[in-house]
């Protein structure tokens, strides 16, 4: 059980009795449709038969998604328990010099998210002093739009977020400064400069980052949870390998910042981005290309991205062999076109479906979590937590933090560098203006992710894996445990979504249930497609992200 008001670990995907009920009569409906003899009826009887075969397909989804239990829609209690919404997602409203929000603003807020219409969010007063440096707010309605394959966003659920005076809230405030302090520091090089970072962690009494003894260590640090997170170097070798493409090769390299610049770190910058305002300081660009190395990169990678695109690249290189620059692996032992003598897969189970079912589940999971995003949870940025944590410190507030995040190492080192205790931004606008929890690229990671997981061979060893120099200018080779396909796609979606952390506008928490949300967004779609497929298929087995199997 998760220990935030008990709810269940599994909770996104809702797994009961009746769960199951639903998948297996998804198979039941799957074998009624298609015919038990084999034979193809539809054909048989002309196009009206058909048309109604093909009604019943969509007909039995549905069904069987209706059948699945709702879950019940839980918010930490912060927005009820601080009449000054403190503890919540208030970016883009007017706020006080303190940067508390605008009491009529919120309500204006809460209103538009009752009514659940566009005119209402219209109506939402916006911060900016000057209109036309206003930022809009990112899409409220998403998370009211249905879907025609897979689960309804409304029948998902993550847990309550951690509580703002909490100690598990004021352990992930400490990793992201610690994120913050270390973003130019070689991922390779944890082990010489990050000491005091992982001792800084290990004396907190609810952090829920992972540990080897009972501590967090240079080897742990800002890692995901994940079977295959603490294997091997801190990056995937998805995000390193150079991508055939058809005829061409994508370089992996990027463009990434220089190092030492960071935002918002005085408190008159901070209230301009609280308050919604365009920022005014640019991004300075480093002139050389550079293989992600550091935390700067990694956040600059997840920053512009195409939300699937670190997954499409994966699949690239999964589906193409070593001759042709790729990874070349098997596909996962439940694709029945393994077992034909005369038949391969295309537009199902085949390259064009498996390049077009990583995209697809993309949507689909941004859905899901912009209504958690909008109208469950509504939980503030942690660059407004480190506004709340320097006015307390300084006096100015009597916020109830929690001691940790006041008394930490890091948070004392972010003070003697930067003059302030806000969290240093890597972004110069900060976060985007819609709430911190869950995580938009947590979730679409967990979907392509379980994805890819579905559709290959999650033990086969990736040949040849390397890793880069701390320039970041070259890859070397990398000596050490085998690296399997499971594994790396399960650390590909933790440096994605943990890359967005340490840009200071994600917490830990935000990343782990949202993966999870992710899969059972991702599981949802792969059974209803079941009902569509005439190939003789039996499931696929893979890995979730608990370390538990699952057939789908």
């Amino acid at each position: 059980m998760n220990t935030r008001k008990g709810f269940p670990t599994d909770s996104a995907l809702a797994l009961s009795r009746r769960t199951l009920l639903g998948g297996a009569a998804l198979v039941s409906a799957a074998r009624q449709l298609h015919g038990e003899d084999g034979s193809d009826q539809s054909i048989a009887g002309g196009g009206q038969q058909r048309r109604a075969a093909a009604f019943q397909v969509r007909l039995r989804a549905a069904q069987a998604e209706r059948q699945l239990p709702l879950p019940d829609q839980v918010a930490n209690g912060d927005e009820d328990r601080y009449a000054s919404r403190i503890a919540n997602y208030s970016k883009g409203l007017p706020h006080n010099r303190l940067g508390e929000v605008d009491g009529n603003a919120y309500r204006a807020l809460l209103s538009a998210a009752s009514s659940g219409q566009a005119d209402a969010f219209e109506s939402v007063p916006t911060g900016c002093p000057d209109p036309s440096l206003q930022r809009k707010f990112v899409n409220p309605m998403g998370g009211k739009a249905f879907d025609l394959e897979g689960a309804d966003s409304h029948h998902l659920a993550i847990p309550p977020a951690p509580a703002f005076s909490s100690a598990e809230q004021a352990g992930e405030m400490v990793e992201l400064y610690w994120m913050a302090l270390l973003r130019d520091v070689p991922f390779t090089e944890y082990g010489s400069q990050a000491l005091a970072a992982a001792e800084d962690l290990s004396r907190l009494s609810d952090f829920r980052g992972p540990k080897i003894g009972g501590r967090v260590t240079p080897d742990t640090l800002f890692r995901g949870f994940t079977p295959g997170d603490l294997n091997g170097p801190y990056m995937s070798q998805f995000l390193l390998q150079p991508v055939p493409f058809g005829a061409q090769t994508i370089d992996s390299r990027m463009r990434t910042l220089m190092p030492g610049i960071d935002y918002a770190t005085g408190f008159g910058d901070f209230l301009d981005l609280q308050n919604g305002c365009q920022p005014s300081a640019p991004e300075v660009f480093d002139p050389e290309l550079r293989y992600i190395r550091n935390g700067r990169d990694l956040a600059q990678w997840v920053h512009i991205d195409v939300l699937f695109q670190g997954y499409f690249y994966a699949a690239l290189l999964l589906l193409t062999p070593p001759e042709g620059g790729g990874i070349g692996a098997p596909l996962n032992p439940g694709n029945p076109y393994n077992y034909l003598r005369n038949q391969i897969g295309f537009g199902t189970f085949g390259g064009p479906y498996i390049a077009t079912e990583v995209a697809e589940v993309a949507t689909r999971a941004l859905k899901a979590v912009w209504f958690q995003k909008w109208y469950v949870h509504r939980k503030l940025r942690p660059e407004a937590f480190g506004a709340r944590v320097h006015n307390r410190i300084t006096g100015t507030a009597g916020y109830p933090i929690h001691v940790e995040a006041l008394s930490s190492a890091a948070a004392a080192q972010v003070f003697s560098r930067y003059g302030t205790y806000l969290l240093p931004q890597a972004y110069p606008e900060g976060s985007p203006l819609h709430p911190s929890y869950g995580a938009g690229h947590a979730t679409v990671a967990g979907a392509c992710v379980t994805i890819l997981k579905a559709l290959f061979d999650e033990t086969h060893v990736i040949p040849n894996p390397r890793v880069p120099t701390p320039d970041g200018l070259a890859l070397v080779p990398y000596s050490g445990p085998d690296l399997t396909v499971g594994g790396e796609l399960n650390k590909l979606a933790a440096n994605v979504a943990m890359g967005r952390n340490l840009a200071g506008i994600h917490w830990r928490s935000d990343y782990l249930e949202s993966l999870k949300l992710g899969e059972a967004v991702a599981i949802a779609v792969l059974r209803d497609q079941r009902l569509t497929y005439k190939e003789d298929f039996q499931g696929f087995t893979f890995t979730k992200f608990d370390g538990t199997p699952i057939t789908v």
